[in-house]
Formats: structure tokens, C-alpha cells, sequence
């Protein structure tokens, strides 16, 4: 829902952005701009993308992991479909992505949060692991608490058979009902 609601920002944006450059300059000078980036972003385009292919060619030829020369061209190929679409919002932020300095401090923020998203993941593995090794289930927390209500629950037992330890476990049959926000009922 979150990537709509952007979507939809960014598409008013975008129409408010070319009405007001239209009030300003008029219609045939708001084409002109329209054309006259998209023109500047394909041909930055070609040369940035030209660079960047060399640049990962360099980089297999010196037998080293491209990581920067892929980056690259991730940002490379979001700057031209940014070029591509109609406005002036998304021509100025394709030009920047195009731009290699500017290119640079995005590729930067993308691998730190690349990093920091595989070390969240890497915690949660490794928990996984212990909960597993542990004998637990690894998909449920061990704090995990159902709020609801026990209905026409019993208690199994042998009559005939003395409970010997008050500790040990029992066997219950029943039905819960989650009040939580997924509103499951489940038998056991």
C-alpha cells in the first residue's frame, strides 16, 4: 500500500510540476524543456552507460568482483527509465542518478543499507539456528503470547493410573481463539 500511495504522490507531483512550468512559460516552452532533457538524459545515458560496461569489463578482466561497476549500472538503467517517463520531477532525479558524483553517494547509501539488511538477516538465521538446535521451533519467538480465551477445555487422564509427579506435563484437548489481530481459531 505504501509504494501506491508514492506512486499516486509522485504522479501529482509531477502534473502540478508541468502545470505550473506551462503557467510560467507556456505550453511550446514546457515541450521544449520536456525535450530538451529527455535529449540531455539519453545521451548521458549512452555515455554512462558506455563507461560503466568498461568499467565492469575492466573490473572481470582483473579478475575482481564488479560490485561497484553493477551498482553502477542499476543506477545507470533507473536513471534512463526515470528519463524516460513524462515530467520534469523524474527527468531532474534521472539526470542526478546519471551525474557520477551524485551516482556515487547513492551506490554508497545502497550498500550500507544492503549491509545492514544482511546483517539483520544473518542475526536472524543464526537465532533460527540456536532456537533449533535448541529443540525449539525456530519460527515462533520464545516469548511469543497468544491473547485470547480457552473454551470447553478438559483434562486428559487415566483414572485408573495414580498421578505419581503433580509436575509432570499434561495432556489438554480444547479450542483457542485469537482476539489478536489475526482473529484464527485453533484446535489442539
Amino acid at each position: 500500500m505504501p509504494v501506491l500511495v508514492l506512486l499516486l504522490l509522485g504522479v501529482a507531483l509531477e502534473i502540478t510540476v508541468l502545470v505550473l512550468v506551462g503557467q510560467a512559460v507556456g505550453v511550446l516552452g514546457t515541450l521544449g524543456l520536456l525535450l530538451g532533457a529527455g535529449l540531455l538524459g539519453v545521451w548521458l545515458l549512452r555515455r554512462e552507460g558506455r563507461r560503466t560496461l568498461r568499467e565492469f569489463s575492466e573490473a572481470t578482466r582483473q579478475r575482481r568482483p564488479p560490485t561497484r561497476e553493477l551498482s553502477d549500472s542499476v543506477l545507470v538503467a533507473a536513471g534512463g527509465v526515470l528519463i524516460l517517463l513524462p515530467g520534469f520531477v523524474s527527468d531532474v532525479a534521472g539526470l542526478l542518478v546519471l551525474f557520477p558524483p551524485l551516482r556515487a553517494v547513492v551506490r554508497r547509501r545502497m550498500q550500507r543499507s544492503a549491509e545492514r539488511r544482511a546483517r539483520h538477516f544473518e542475526a536472524q538465521v543464526r537465532a533460527a539456528q540456536a532456537a533449533q538446535a535448541a529443540g525449539r521451533d525456530p519460527r515462533r519467538a520464545a516469548d511469543d503470547v497468544v491473547d485470547g480465551e480457552v473454551l470447553d477445555a478438559e483434562v486428559v487422564a487415566e483414572e485408573d493410573e495414580p498421578d505419581t509427579d503433580p509436575e509432570a506435563p499434561r495432556e489438554i484437548s480444547g479450542e483457542i481463539i485469537d482476539r489478536g489481530a489475526g482473529s484464527r481459531r485453533t484446535e489442539w
